[in-house]
């Protein structure tokens, strides 16, 4: 399961301390306008070490296009888009060969394929993310045309909400070798009423799987979510006039189709797992150990996922789109 979508899909590739990240993406429209300074500002807001609260990796993360773009336009066949490892520190890694470190997917990828990649998690690190960085812009760029914008933002670092306060929280978790958590939102603005197939390939359905599928996502609410739990009909239902809808609590999706307004989705961002505090964990032989996790690592993780759920959440959008055009034509016409 590495390619994503039913009719832009994406497959990514690569490991964290392999030669290179990359995606291929099949079922881009023919036409649209597409060069690498489309992609790489949506790559330089992910990238590491931009600051002293990220990752110290100092990676460049240019993209190339190796395919699929032709005179500055799309031809409609696959592409395929690169970027290089560079910064690769893999001996950091040497001592957790044998090691599962709490939190990651070092047991359960073992627990299913037999062996794994323990070189900063191999196709598990969130360093994946950044191919589908790459193939959502290239979907930004296929649905600004239409209007349709994705914007993210940090609203929530372990239970602060102003932006000093965040940092303060990031700052002190990283000085104690520790991580916090976070809350990102996403709202979609633009989408035509209509997106969205039921039963089974709802949009928000389609939504949750995405946000879902990035590793560091614990939760996904859109609307009031799980607030609406709390709620009662008079105050959960959004009542409708000629002018429109009057409020926005579902979120932009009823009976998982879109309602043309904004779509407001927020995720649960879990504490990085890669921390220097010791912890308890078991070798690949069974026996307890003790572990503390050096290299190079973000405190929290919420602020690089930003861009990865805004180019997620493209991804879901273009996707219903086309495979509205089956009944209604592109754009929904």
């Amino acid at each position: 399961m590495n390619t994503f979508g039913r009719n832009f899909r994406c497959t990514t590739f690569g490991e964290s301390h392999g030669p290179a990240v990359g995606a291929v993406i099949d079922g881009c429209p023919p036409g649209i306008p597409l060069a690498e300074a489309d992609i790489q500002p949506y790559l330089d807001r992910r990238r590491p070490g931009k600051s002293p609260l990220e990752s110290g990796r100092q990676e460049a993360d240019r993209v190339e296009i190796l395919s699929g773009v032709f005179e500055g336009r799309t031809t409609g066949a696959p592409i395929a888009l690169l970027v290089r490892n560079r910064d690769v520190r893999s001996e950091d890694y040497d001592a957790l060969r044998d090691v599962f470190r709490p939190g990651h997917a070092d047991y359960t990828w073992q627990a299913k394929y037999g062996f794994r990649d323990h070189r900063g998690g191999g196709r598990s690190s969130g360093r994946e993310t950044l191919a589908r960085v790459a193939a959502g812009a290239v979907a930004v760029r296929c649905l600004a045309p239409y209007g349709i914008t994705v914007r993210g933002r940090v609203v929530e670092v372990h239970a602060a909400t102003k932006p000093e306060a965040m940092e303060a929280e990031i700052r002190a978790a990283r000085d104690a070798g520790d991580s916090v958590g976070g809350i990102v939102e996403m709202t979609a603005s633009g989408c035509p009423p209509g997106l969205g197939d039921p039963v089974f390939g709802k949009l928000d359905a389609a939504i949750a799987g995405a946000m879902m599928s990035i590793g560091a996502v614990k939760g996904v609410e859109l609307g009031e979510g799980f607030g609406a739990a709390r709620l009662l009909g008079s105050e959960m239902n959004d009542p409708i006039a000629e002018a429109g809808f009057l409020s926005n609590h579902a979120g932009g999706v009823l009976g998982g189709i879109s309602t043309g307004q904004d779509i407001v989705v927020r995720l649960a961002v879990k504490p990085t797992p890669s921390i220097r505090k010791p912890q308890r964990t078991v070798d690949t032989a069974g026996k307890e150990r003790e572990i503390s996790v050096e290299g190079r690592h973000d405190p929290c993780i919420a602020p690089r996922i930003v861009p990865v759920a805004e180019c997620m959440m493209a991804m879901v959008i273009l996707d219903a789109m086309l495979e509205q055009a089956k009944f209604r034509g592109f754009g929904g016409e």
